[in-house]
């Protein structure tokens, strides 16, 4: 049945009358579009000729102004960002480069005029070379990283660790397109140039504080040149050995420079001890040569200032400083014997021996100075006692009583 039969339903979409329930024409469709175009931006109602009231546009250039208003600011606030402490923003103009912000609120002008881009320069990255650490890795590649030789053409197995930190983040996101394997090929170049400068017992042993300083600098200095905004806080040699296929032989070598400077140490010791007790005993040698020959320079001297003396004394009465002189050596000589004198031409027919005298040590007298006989002093000796020792055979000499004076200063006069 068509739409327009009799008795059919009248559902004709484009004839406009009859209220069925089918979609409204395209007339009103529009006309529902401008009413709300016109609530939106402003518009009103208004009268047409018809008095009738017919929805119409508002001003269309102030809708567009508004829509514009809103698009700029959306667009504005898009540029706000916000930098975190320990950050810097970068922020560049078509890709070129136009400032450094640091941390709290800022504004740029939005994409795609200009862009930021934000770098930790407080974080504290690292490198790993000649080793991995939390991964898997190709045992070729970390040797070929570690294995290196030293100036004595030795193999030594290193391993290190490099930490460092962004100082410029410009210089960090435009001078180098891959700071970090840049910064591991630097270490591996400069680690084998400070390794190649040693010896592989200076490597293992005590260098390795020296060598670590010297890898540091070194780095450093190649990547200021690069203007690479890295600043190396640490170098840290995390093992330093000999290579696997060797390391038997190696610990070898080792145990015997150990057992090396072990008997140097005792040979050291031993001569700590021995030498100083040397030195001790040949200086108190020396002292008492020195001390000795200052005794007999002084005896020599002593005696050669009392022979002047008696010399200057027998220039003045030669008899009776010879007179002296055999008295002295006559006492001296007899001192040390047993022998007891007596005169018996001028004692009596009793004979008294002092016994208690006798058994008493021998103890000389002392001789009065030389220097009363040149004034005119007495001549005659004094009478002296000599007991001897005790347990000692005496002897005794009678002998007539006789001028000894004249005896001997014939004797004397003979011996002229």
């Amino acid at each position: 049945m068509s739409w327009n039969e009799p008795g059919g339903d009248k559902k004709d979409p484009w004839s406009g009358r009859g209220d069925q329930d089918g979609p409204p024409d395209l007339d009103e469709a529009i006309k529902s579009l401008q009413e709300k175009f016109n609530k939106l931006f402003g518009g009103g109602a208004g009268d047409n000729n018809n008095g009738e009231d017919r929805p119409t546009f508002g001003n269309p250039i102030a809708g567009l102004g508004y829509i514009a208003a809103g698009a700029l600011a959306i667009w504005g606030f898009s540029g706000f960002y916000i930098v975190d402490e320990g950050n810097n923003g970068v922020e560049t103009r078509f890709g070129a480069y136009i400032n450094t912000t640091q941390s709290g609120l800022n504004w740029h002008l939005p994409a795609p005029i200009e862009s930021v881009e934000v770098v930790n320069v407080k974080q504290n990255r690292s490198i790993e070379v000649g080793y991995r650490t939390g991964s898997e890795q190709a045992i070729g590649s970390v040797l070929n990283e570690a294995l290196m030789l030293t100036k004595d053409e030795n193999y030594v197995d290193i391993r290190l660790a490099v930490q460092y930190e962004v100082k410029d983040a410009r210089q960090f996101l435009f001078n180098i397109a891959n700071p970090a394997a840049t910064l591991k090929q630097v270490t591996e170049s400069v680690q084998r140039g400070v390794i190649g400068g040693n010896t592989m017992d200076y490597v293992l042993t005590e260098g390795r504080g020296e060598i670590v300083a010297q890898i540091k600098k070194e780095i450093q200095e190649v990547m200021d040149s690069y203007q690479s905004g890295i600043n190396i806080s640490s170098v840290n040699l995390q093992d330093a050995q000999p290579p696997e296929q060797v390391q038997n032989a190696f610990a070898d070598a080792v145990k015997a420079r150990e057992d090396q400077q072990r008997l140097i140490n005792e040979a050291e010791a031993y001569s700590n001890d021995v030498v100083p007790k040397a030195r001790g005993a040949a200086a108190r040698k020396i002292q008492e040569a020195e001390g000795y020959k200052e005794q007999v320079i002084a005896q020599a001297e002593g005696e050669t200032s009392r022979f002047s003396k008696l010399l200057a004394e027998y220039s003045k009465a030669p008899a009776v400083t010879r007179k002296r002189i055999y008295i002295e050596a006559m006492e001296s000589v007899l001192s040390d014997a047993n022998t007891l004198m007596i005169d018996v031409k001028s004692g009596n027919n009793l004979l008294y021996l002092p016994l208690d005298k006798m058994m008493l040590p021998t103890n000389p007298a002392p001789m009065p100075s030389l220097g009363g006989t040149a004034t005119g002093g007495s001549t005659e000796p004094q009478t002296t006692t000599q007991p001897p020792p005790q347990n000692t055979t005496q002897r005794f000499i009678a002998e007539d009583h006789v001028d000894h004076s004249t005896n001997r200063g014939r004797d004397a006069r003979g011996r002229q």
